[in-house]
């Protein structure tokens, strides 16, 4: 989940994790148990407090923990999978879209087993947990999770006059207009933001690709696609956002710090960007879930994040999976979500995260969040990206029927696993 990720460090802790940190010595009779977390996951403390208790527990192993870069990460796993060196980690954290193209490389245990009698699955969030099933099997165990919110001025909304949050579609169109109408920004929101854009589709009862019969197709042209991505046309032109880039050029932070804009969409560790930028908006942002067709739920966002999952070739398949467990327990998952910011792994420990009102905003749209096709080429789609040009072509006047097809076509071409 490189590129997926990139959108959502920018709100993590920056304590970095310390190779083989928390190892506690040993006598020579344990069994060593190696964990691959990406630097930044969680801080150098949780470490520590993990593995003490962890080991207490687990009084037969020795818990070695090493921190991995995102870049280049891909490769790394890939090598890892398969050697049977004893070098080689027994658990990795991957990206949750990330699980379809490590099981379809091979080298990854089914945990499916576990996963039901275990690991409380019915509760996970769909976002982690669908991706991290490929072919009826379960091999990915949720870990985290962190997905796009509203971030908003409270001051330009109270200029005009907008006194709580919309919870509806229709409703976030008007107060983005009444915003318009003071001489503020009503929005600031990128023409190329394909996962806000994902979001809306899935709402419509759309996606961006759909499988049948081992053959995926892009369904940018479906019906309910096109209604997803008409309202997106409605919202971004309530706003200057540039209709040929994406939320990072430039820094949609960046132009929201500038104290004029009434909201963005991103994920709620933007405003430390934002604060830092321009301190005079300390205390002035709030968050609210991206609303939905109706107001009884949010609406649909994608979820980012990281499962969990056992190297086959690992010489201790039940200390990986005690692992496994504890790590995507409910009491490291309460810590860690509140340590980091996260949404935790299952919609049964929302509470946790009660008290932050960005995690809370995160939590409510994560219970309907989704992932991208859980295909082992998906990431290949996101490097040629047609949804991106797609949706500028219908920011600037395109005929959308046509440019979705266009789109689809190169999303199916890119997927079919028969021209590999």
């Amino acid at each position: 989940m490189k590129t997926r990720c990139t959108a959502f460090v920018v709100f993590l802790a920056s304590a970095s994790l310390l190779a083989g940190c928390g190892l506690v010595p040993g006598g020579d009779d344990r069994e060593e148990i190696t964990l691959w977390l990406m630097k930044d996951s969680a801080t150098a403390d949780f470490i520590e407090r993990f593995t003490k208790e962890f080991e207490k527990e687990h009084p037969s192993l020795r818990l070695k923990v090493e921190s991995q870069d995102w870049g280049g990460i891909t490769e790394k796993v890939d090598k890892a999978l398969r050697t049977g060196d004893d070098s080689a980690p027994d658990v990795i954290e991957v990206g949750n879209t990330q699980v379809a193209q490590y099981v379809d490389g091979g080298g990854l245990v089914d945990l499916t087993l576990e996963s039901m009698r275990d690991l409380g699955m019915d509760d996970w969030l769909p976002g982690l947990a669908a991706p991290g099933r490929f072919g009826g099997s379960q091999y990915g165990i949720p870990w985290y999770a962190a997905n796009r919110v509203v971030l908003y001025n409270k001051d330009v909304f109270a200029e005009a006059g907008v006194s709580k949050p919309p919870k509806t579609r229709e409703q976030w169109i008007a107060d983005t207009t009444r915003i318009n109408e003071t001489g503020n920004q009503g929005i600031y929101l990128a023409g190329q933001d394909w996962y806000t854009l994902s979001g809306f589709i899935w709402d419509e009862g759309g996606d961006l690709a759909k499988e049948s019969g081992n053959i995926w197709t892009g369904t940018l042209d479906t019906p309910a696609a096109l209604r997803g991505m008409d309202f997106y046309r409605r919202l971004q032109e309530l706003g200057n956002g540039p209709k040929d880039a994406d939320e990072g050029n430039p820094p949609q932070a960046e132009v929201f710090a500038k104290g004029d804009v009434g909201q963005i969409i991103t994920v709620p560790g933007a405003a430390r960007t934002i604060v830092a930028k321009n301190p005079a908006l300390k205390g002035k942002l709030g968050f609210f879930p991206v609303p939905g067709k109706t107001a009884a739920r949010p609406g649909a966002v994608f979820t980012g994040g990281s499962d969990l999952v056992v190297r086959e070739k690992t010489d201790n398949r039940a200390g990986a999976v005690e692992l496994i467990k504890a790590l995507a327990g409910e009491k490291w998952q309460v810590t860690l979500a509140r340590t980091m910011n996260y949404v935790p792994n299952k919609t049964t420990l929302a509470e946790a995260v009660s008290g932050d009102e960005g995690s809370a905003a995160m939590a409510e749209g994560a219970a309907h969040g989704r992932a991208t096709p859980n295909s082992p080429r998906w990431g290949s789609v996101e490097s040629d990206n047609p949804i991106k040009e797609y949706m500028t072509q219908v920011l600037t006047g395109a005929d959308p029927e046509t440019a979705a097809k266009a789109a689809s076509k190169r999303i199916t071409s890119t997927l079919d696993l028969r021209t590999r």
